[in-house]
């Protein structure tokens, strides 16, 4: 919840605002939205590039990259210099990310593993084999337990 108060805002003087109320401002035309730093096409193709190159998941720019740039480009495209550009590279980034995620899961899986690092992960990328991975680990303990005997497992004669 946002508690605080917004304003007086002064015409023509950059200022600070909850993403919510931008995008309010935008689509009431009382405002033009100034995109974050990093959303400039040079560094989303450093990032891009650093991603193809690395085998782990390098540190995005920040870890709502993707609502960002798709509330952003949805809402205020007109404010946003080489808006197509952006949204392809953005795109670019986060089909490179999943893939490695998917990759990375399925040697998880194979391996059978039962801890995995997930870092410089955001929880939107996360979220999307979240249950994937809920679901083989659940299969994976199932498994396991069904294959050591338990405590409980004793033969009984009769």
């Amino acid at each position: 919840l946002f508690q605080g108060d917004l304003g007086p805002f002064n015409p023509g003087l950059p200022v600070e605002v909850p993403v919510w109320l931008a995008i309010n401002l935008k689509q009431r035309q009382k405002c033009r939205l100034i995109p974050p730093e990093w959303m400039d096409v040079e560094k989303l193709e450093e990032i891009r590039d650093q991603e193809r190159k690395e085998d782990t998941f390098t540190p995005m720019p920040s870890p709502y990259y993707m609502e960002l740039t798709k509330l952003l480009l949805n809402y205020a495209s007109d404010n946003i210099p080489k808006a197509d550009e952006i949204r392809t590279l953005v795109k670019d980034t986060w089909d490179t990310r999943i893939a490695k995620l998917r990759l990375s899961a399925d040697s998880f899986v194979r391996r059978q593993e039962a801890h995995a690092k997930l870092d410089n992960l955001t929880l939107m990328e996360i979220n999307t084999t979240g249950t994937f991975l809920t679901q083989a680990l659940d299969h994976m303990y199932k498994l396991r337990t069904n294959l050591q005997p338990g405590e409980g497992a004793h033969s009984q004669d009769f």
